[in-house]
């Protein structure tokens, strides 16, 4: 436990910043906070292998200036076309109206539930094929394969056109602890990307990994993260039900055809959270933002439902 002396040493040096952070800053000043921010420490880094180091700043280069453009370019052209090819007799968008009234200026979190891996390539394709305004993808993801490995680097260029970023080691069914100290950078970036950029588009699944039951209507425990994620940068959070995708790549291709099942993708409005977003920074408010989101994801799936029957 720490001493009183040092609990009141602490308080006073952090009035002392607020007051200096209160200060208006120049442009250099900006720059350079910036830099500090969206860069890792030497201690964040230690914690990764060096393949993962290797394969994180490799990603993060083509996640930055000219390389993002180009490869959103592919995204779009390539990514979306094969996928819209496979896809396009059984697709069914409700709601992308939503979407268009969004201020594209700033950056928008779609939220969604998570039962197949294809889920955000779907809804990628959709906001590629359908809408026209300026946008760069990014969807934070498991670390754990997709920057440990050379198939995992290869699929998150041919299925994510590197949008696969950042990584998360300390999340889903097998945590690493030992690399929570670079999880802390990687939630900076998000916070970043989810604060500022015009065209940014953010897909997260608040779940925290993918629902492996039968009923497309169950939902797993929402986690904080999402909360947290939302009273740290104040996006537009607009929630998303996906259903009718399965996990094998062969088969869903085939449904094209077959019409095994029907994809449906539905769009809510742009929630309101600023009761929400007044409130203290802690647990306890992350876990209401998250039930909030979580809430109107699955009044969006029952509205499926009545559809569906």
């Amino acid at each position: 436990m720490k001493s009183v002396t040092t609990s009141e040493s602490t308080i006073s040096s952090a009035q002392v910043q607020e007051n200096d952070n209160q200060r208006p800053k120049t442009k250099d000043q900006r720059q350079e906070s910036d830099h500090q921010l969206l860069n890792p420490t030497a201690q964040e880094l230690t914690v990764l292998s060096p393949f993962e180091r290797l394969a994180f700043r490799f990603v993060r280069r083509m996640n930055q200036g000219g390389w993002k453009r180009f490869w959103t370019w592919c995204q779009r052209v390539f990514g979306a076309g094969w996928i819209h090819l496979s896809t396009y007799n059984i697709m069914n968008v409700y709601g992308l109206e939503n979407v268009e009234a969004a201020a594209h200026e700033r950056p928008i979190l779609l939220v969604a539930n998570h039962r197949s891996f294809f889920d955000m390539y779907a809804v990628s394709t959709v906001l590629f094929r359908q809408t026209t305004w300026r946008k760069q993808l990014f969807f934070p993801v498991r670390g754990r394969f997709f920057y440990q490995s050379p198939l995992g680097l290869l699929v998150n260029l041919i299925m994510g056109w590197w949008s696969m970023y950042p990584p998360f080691f300390v999340a889903g069914d097998h945590p690493v602890p030992e690399k929570r100290e670079f999880d802390k950078y990687s939630f900076r970036v998000l916070t970043e990307l989810c604060r500022a950029g015009p065209g940014n588009v953010i897909g997260f699944h608040p779940e925290g990994t993918r629902n492996k039951s039968d009923d497309p209507y169950s939902f797993l425990r929402v986690q904080p993260g999402v909360g947290r994620l939302i009273k740290a940068a104040n996006p537009q959070v607009i929630p998303v039900f996906i259903a009718g995708l399965c996990n094998s790549l062969p088969r869903q291709v085939a449904r094209n055809w077959n019409h095994e099942e029907e994809i449906r993708i539905h769009f809510g409005a742009s929630l309101d959270l600023s009761e929400q977003l007044q409130k203290p920074d802690r647990l306890r408010t992350h876990k209401e933002i998250a039930d909030i989101v979580m809430s109107k994801i699955a009044e969006l799936g029952e509205n499926d439902r009545k559809r569906m029957n």
